[in-house]
């Protein structure tokens, strides 16, 4: 979004998207194997982490952050996070009860669609809220509208107490971020081409 706010030429973006994604599969590798290893102690602190990355982006790309774009980004990827974190935690339930792991799978128990649902319109909303703030275009919207369509398709479609489901939904949750990524880079690509 820095670099659409910037008009930075398209080597720019490609940089950081390399730097950041290389990155982001390091630190996830790593946090999920110590997750795995710590589970008890990091389950809180792990989503929160992983949106950082909203921040460090556009200061890599723009030499500051603009907080007023930023912020609202930043939230929507946290309400992302627990909604698909808390997909993924319905696999585990059965398990984390014995050994008294608290997740957000317990925590929602039979209030998972509605509060998943306030969660992934939040997420939605403060994502097309930052796109507002930042000017972006039309082709941006339709990625939010379409991750926005594919949060409402896993939470319906999504058995709660079957596991193969619960891993079937929260992998089709990647394809919110696939979406919102595919629509800003479009939206991109048409602005600095001039056809935007």
């Amino acid at each position: 979004m820095a670099a659409y706010n910037l008009q930075s030429a398209p080597l720019v973006p490609l940089k950081y998207i390399a730097l950041f994604g290389t990155g982001a599969f390091i630190m996830r590798s790593a946090g999920c194997t110590i997750n795995d290893m710590w589970d008890r102690n990091l389950d809180k602190a792990v989503g929160l982490t992983f949106n950082w990355g909203t921040m460090l982006g556009w200061a890599a790309v723009a030499g500051a952050v603009n907080w007023a774009v930023c912020l609202p980004l930043y939230a929507g990827g946290v309400c992302w996070t627990l909604v698909y974190d808390t997909v993924y935690a319905h696999q585990d339930k059965t398990d984390d009860v014995k050994v008294d792991i608290k997740s957000t799978a317990l925590l929602f128990g039979d209030r998972t669609v509605p509060i998943l649902s306030a969660l992934s319109a939040s997420s939605m909303s403060l994502v097309t809220y930052a796109g507002y703030l930042n000017g972006q275009g039309l082709p941006f919207y339709a990625g939010v509208g379409l991750a926005g369509l594919q949060l409402a398709k896993v939470l319906r479609k999504t058995e709660w107490d079957d596991r193969a489901s619960c891993w079937n939904g929260f992998v089709k949750c990647g394809w919110v971020g696939i979406w919102i990524w595919a629509g800003a880079g479009l939206d991109y690509a048409l602005s600095i081409s001039g056809l935007l």
